[in-house]
């Protein structure tokens, strides 16, 4: 029995971990997009082509 609340105490010790790094990784912009801004005038036009509005407003 006391193994199980070794486990469980271990596991959620790591838990946390990853919790923690997670959210540091968050605040440090890891997730952020830089790549699709700049290739999103690229995508543009064909957007455009295929909705039929190639005319310039």
């Amino acid at each position: 029995m006391s193994a199980i609340f070794v486990l469980i105490g271990a596991s959620l010790i790591v838990a946390l971990g990853f919790l923690f790094a997670f959210l540091w990784a968050a605040r440090k912009g890891q997730f952020d997009d830089t790549d699709t801004p700049s290739m999103r005038i690229l995508h543009e036009d064909r957007k455009m082509a295929e909705n039929g509005s190639d005319k310039d407003e």
